[in-house]
């Protein structure tokens, strides 16, 4: 490697560092990647009009892959295509997370190698219906009357141009094949100008195949080589459209035999990259593993597929988008089970939950997360019918637009349904710059109206230090009167009047507990038995954790059994800084949830302080003893089970 490009690449890997750092300290990514648990394998299967169709398989490791829908095709070609068939699929997750793109060879090779002109782009949110539209470059763009083939396209976003780069070799009469480029339209339905040649070898012999993957602000574009001794090489630069590349003249395929379709992808929750390529001579694939896109072992037998792919791409996709795909098409009998915890996608923390009996749903309403030193400013929630798949019901109360008395620190929101005059209405109360406010809605998910003033905004009588955050409303089923806690570093408790949005003159009181308590007060009632759970030590401690005492008044005073651990991390398979919780009873039945947050798995850990603010929401079986104690909650990844 020249020392100038080895400079370079050394800024660059200490910029995005410095960058990765900025993430840390800044807002939520679009997409969290310790959401990234599974990966979708795109492909097609060989030379017949019946095999050239795009197919779908899945993995939960990257190594062990199961095909959907029988191995038949996801989407009809002949619906798509101007040739009857499709080839080399590559499949890429846009910018904002949620819109996926897809391009494709317009060809079947019974007509001819040299027969096609044209390529497929199509766009999708849920990774089932497709939107699709045909390119043809020949009629598209004039003077094209030479074109021979249209082979391969890729796409990726050009951050430097704000647009989707689509990348795919050409071959005119007479020349070689050579890797072109052409920005696509808004709409990814069409290409904005003619293609443009992004690459081609010092050697200007042919290659085809392009996979263009970004790492440490360097572009690495792997291709395969075709005249000379055919094989996989790789060439570098930092600007895609410059044409300033780097080449390494090593093969990087790691078997003497004819392979093609190379396609690198990153590792789940890992710094490790597999590159694959289709051994086409063969009829199967080969997988290296490398960290530094140089330097490639083979993996051989670590992969195991019960299907025989032809050129297609590996995407990482999370769980809701994995199980999106089995409704769709079906469980394959082997893919390990899917865990449910953590319940919500992204990162969340404080989780409320809620049973309407308007909606008959579940909603969680949590803090949102991800923002350096908890500076958020908005409050989502999220609704279920079977605890286990979660929709995000978007932003229910804005701080910066809806709120006049406080515009930061959005935290530990709750909220409470009551039937007023014979309709049902909630009363969502919440931390904002440190003190409690409340909103009303005729809907658990919103839109929510602010009060106008701040419930709670100084320190009760006699407390010294301490913050007003926190809140948690609980109705007492003996009394039908309604309850508000709060408090970090003292337990207070107040009588709500009728109105739900007024304290009760002096009703404010103190409530004692030991020293292990911190914060996050939550009151349930069984039996008889008012249940107090609190959380100890700091949410950016490993060790953070909930306790309970048990009274026979919403007032205390409260008793202490001798083992009162509700709940503690467990490092052994990597759950830490499990807190803050809320309670779900089951109407009507003896059937309990334990909703909390922990540390994001599995990364949360090694960020330091940022853990306490890169967490996620679960949820465990709370479950008791016959004495009426709590037995104390095992954490798990599995979660629960789904409701019927």
């Amino acid at each position: 490697m020249k020392k100038t490009h080895f400079s370079l690449v050394l800024f660059l890997m200490i910029f995005n560092f410095l960058q990765a750092q900025n993430i840390i300290k800044g807002t939520p990514p679009v997409i969290a990647e310790k959401d990234l648990t599974a990966y979708i394998f795109v492909y097609f299967t060989g030379n017949s009009v019946e095999e050239e169709a795009v197919r779908y398989a899945v993995s939960a490791d990257g190594y062990h892959y199961y095909h959907l829908n029988n191995n038949k095709p996801v989407i009809d070609s002949k619906a798509i295509s101007s040739t009857g068939g499709v080839r080399d699929p590559h499949i890429l997750r846009g910018e904002d997370g949620k819109t996926f793109y897809m391009v494709l060879t317009d060809m079947t090779s019974s007509k001819g190698w040299d027969s096609n002109r044209a390529m497929i782009l199509l766009t999708s949110t849920d990774l089932v219906k497709w939107k699709s539209n045909v390119v043809n470059i020949q009629t598209a763009f004039p003077e094209n009357e030479n074109l021979k083939r249209v082979w391969a396209p890729q796409t990726i976003y050009d951050a430097k141009a704000g647009k989707y780069l689509v990348y795919f070799s050409l071959q005119y009469a007479g020349g070689p094949d050579k890797i072109y480029y052409a920005y696509a339209n808004k709409d990814f339905t069409a290409l904005e100008s003619a293609p443009k040649l992004l690459f081609v070898p010092k050697s200007e012999r042919a290659c085809i195949d392009g996979d263009i993957i970004e790492k440490d602000g360097v572009y690495h574009l792997f291709y395969k080589t075709e005249t000379e001794k055919a094989g996989i090489k790789v060439a570098t630069t930092t600007d895609l459209t410059l044409g300033k590349w780097i080449e390494n003249d090593n093969y990087l395929q790691q078997t003497k035999d004819g392979v093609e379709g190379s396609s690198v992808f990153k590792l789940n929750n890992s710094d490790e990259y597999i590159l694959m390529y289709d051994v086409y001579t063969k009829g199967k694939y080969q997988f290296t593993k490398t960290k530094d896109l140089e330097h490639f072992t083979v993996m051989d037998n670590e992969i195991s597929m019960d299907f025989n792919p032809r050129h297609g791409t590996i995407l990482p996709i999370t769980r809701s988008e994995l199980k999106r795909l089995i409704v769709k098409w079906g469980m394959p009998e082997k893919l390990p089970k899917i865990n449910n915890n953590p319940v919500l996608e992204g990162y969340y923390a404080d989780p409320e939950i809620l049973y309407s009996n308007k909606t008959k749903k579940y909603y969680i309403y949590p803090t949102s997360d991800g923002f350096d030193g908890w500076s958020g400013n908005y409050f989502k929630t999220f609704s279920s019918d079977n605890l286990t798949d979660w929709k995000e019901e978007g932003i229910i109360l804005d701080l910066r637009k809806e709120v006049s008395w406080a515009n930061r620190n959005a935290w530990a929101p709750c909220i409470v349904e009551k039937k007023i005059k014979g309709k049902y209405k909630y009363f969502y109360y919440f931390t904002a710059a440190q003190k409690v406010g409340v909103a009303s809605s005729d809907h658990p998910a919103g839109p929510f109206k602010d009060s106008g003033k701040a419930l709670i905004s100084a320190r009760p009588e006699g407390i010294k230090e301490g913050q007003e955050i926190d809140p948690d409303v609980f109705t007492d089923p003996k009394t039908g009167k309604s309850y508000l806690y709060w408090g970090n570093g003292y337990m207070a408790v107040a009588e709500l009047n009728a109105d739900m949005v007024s304290i009760k003159s002096g009703s404010t009181k103190i409530i004692k507990v030991d020293n292990t308590f911190r914060e996050g007060t939550y009151v349930v009632y069984r039996n008889g038995t008012y249940y107090f759970m609190w959380s100890e030590d700091d949410t950016r401690s490993p060790n953070y954790k909930v306790r309970y005492g048990m009274s026979k008044s919403p007032l205390g005073p409260i008793e202490i059994p001798e083992n009162n651990i509700v709940i503690q991390g467990n490092p052994d398979i990597g759950i830490y800084a499990t807190g803050h919780n809320s309670v779900l009873q089951i109407p009507n039945k003896d059937e309990w949830y334990f909703v909390y947050h922990r540390f994001s798995y599995p990364n949360g850990i090694k960020m330091g302080d940022a853990g306490g603010f890169h967490r996620e929401v679960c949820i465990d079986k709370l479950e008791f003893n016959p004495d009426g104690t709590i037995k104390q909650v095992i954490p798990t990844h599995e979660g629960v089970e789904s409701l019927k």
